[in-house]
């Protein structure tokens, strides 16, 4: 997918890609499964499950500055409303990772069209904006879902809207703040992104590692670790039922 690079430089890109599924490409030796579409703007998009680790990519992005770490899109499914998605940069600074990556997966499954906002893609100042029409997935994307047990619908997706920039919804505070620990591995620098849910006497239950970069960094499961003993407070009224928070670590080797 590295190698699928190469965005316009048009302020408005349109396309359609063909074919009646994503192209599905499985890795036995990396136990790697992998749904990819590539519009001719020179966009491909990627849903990738690697040793239980799900991933969604974009390739071919205006290239982003070395200083940039996240860069939030602008994205509208069909005739619905245009939303913000943080996304990471990777090595490849056309390359992107999203922190919700099956969120988004189940969204595209559906296929149709895709517009999404890059802002200060064409020029400091000035968007870019792809507008494509997608093939629906009604077995590769979902072949990438299972590969890493995640469910093909979760009414999860529905409370992530209720989360704020903090990864808190409005009344909550941390109480006790995740410290992981940083695991052993061959990195200088990576993250995960975690959602949870809370429950009204504060503890974290049924935690899910939504994303980590890279994969194999083992980040995700230094946070699990650490996710034990942290806890939030409510403002206010104790909730009576639980509620969903999402957060993410960035881990850096001083």
């Amino acid at each position: 997918m590295v190698a699928l690079s190469g965005a316009g430089q048009s302020a408005s890109q349109e396309t359609a890609a063909t074919g009646e599924d994503w192209d599905l490409v499985r890795d036995a030796k990396t136990r790697t499964t992998l749904a990819y579409v590539t519009t001719t703007p020179g966009l491909s998009i990627a849903m990738r499950c690697t040793k239980g680790s799900y991933s969604a990519l974009l390739v071919g992005l205006p290239e982003a500055t070395r200083r940039t770490k996240t860069r939030p899109l602008q994205i509208t499914f069909r005739d619905e409303e245009q939303k913000e998605w943080r996304f990471n940069v990777t090595t490849d600074r056309s390359g992107a990772v999203a922190d919700f990556p099956a969120p988004l997966a189940r969204e595209l499954r559906q296929g149709g069209r895709l517009q999404i906002v890059v802002p200060d893609g064409a020029a400091p100042g000035r968007n870019l904006r792809y507008d494509l029409i997608l093939p629906g997935s009604g077995a590769a994307i979902d072949e990438t879902l299972r590969a890493c047990d995640r469910p093909l619908v979760d009414p999860r997706d529905q409370e992530l809207d209720a989360i704020g920039e903090d990864g808190l919804q409005v009344g909550m505070r941390w109480d006790r703040q995740i410290r992981p620990r940083y695991p052993v591995n061959n990195y200088a620098d990576g993250f995960a992104v975690t959602t949870c849910v809370a429950q009204p006497d504060g503890k974290l239950r049924d935690c899910v590692i939504e994303t980590e970069h890279p994969a194999d960094g083992r980040f995700g499961a230094a946070v699990l670790s650490a996710v034990r003993s942290a806890s939030v407070a409510y403002d206010g009224d104790q909730p009576t039922a639980p509620r969903m928070m999402a957060f993410r670590v960035n881990f850096i080797m001083r």
